[in-house]
């Protein structure tokens, strides 16, 4: 009989090799450079700049980067390296991620739910009222720009890491309670919910 603690091992041993096959599948793939976009790779310095504005990222040593005509490749020394595996994955996605942004940008969507909850814009600041005391005003960081419709946020711009970390700590103010679902949820995001405490004789 398997103890325990070396099912645990076996399985986290395993779940670590799936995941490095998929970092080496993704580092293997070329990045596109689309219409609009100019790329530059100076050492590991790799720039983009297109319609949306301008990103850079800085490549791991242990990365090799080539520029192509319309493509990047990313490349590493030691394949059987399993840390050098994990960083060209990460990297190949972080190079992706700067193109990606400098041509579509990236936008992340909130939603308010409860009775006389609302956000309002005023500058750079977003004004939150989410029940309690007073309104929370939280200044909006640069790269990022916010709209409010109703009761719906929407966080856009071009560095995804950017938005995203914008967009957890709006949410961050009021997190989502289980049970009637109200504060801030992410617009794809599915409460789930608790029934409520009964108290007893109710329905006596």
């Amino acid at each position: 009989m398997i103890r325990p603690e070396k099912r645990k091992l076996a399985v986290k041993l395993y779940v670590r090799s799936i995941n490095l096959y998929i970092m080496s599948r993704v580092g293997k793939k070329p990045i596109e450079i689309p219409q609009g976009v100019t790329l530059k790779v100076e050492g590991q310095k790799v720039s983009a700049k297109g319609s949306k504005g301008e990103l850079e990222y800085q490549v791991h040593p242990s990365v090799l980067v080539e520029q192509k005509e319309n493509e990047v490749l990313l490349s590493i020394k030691d394949i059987e390296d399993k840390k050098e595996k994990e960083l060209w994955g990460t990297n190949r996605q972080m190079v992706n991620n700067i193109i990606e942004g400098v041509n579509n940008g990236y936008s992340r969507v909130l939603e308010i739910n409860g009775v006389g909850y609302k956000a309002e814009l005023k500058g750079t600041t977003l004004v939150l009222h989410v029940g309690y005391s007073h309104a929370v005003e939280f200044a909006l960081p640069d790269g990022v720009t916010v709209k409010v419709e109703k009761n719906v946020i929407t966080i856009e711009g071009i560095d995804k890491q950017l938005v995203g970390e914008t967009a957890a700590r709006i949410r961050k103010v009021k997190k989502p309670e289980p049970y009637k679902g109200k504060g801030i949820k992410y617009m794809e995001e599915v409460i789930r919910r608790k029934a409520g405490k009964q108290v007893k004789g109710a329905d006596a």
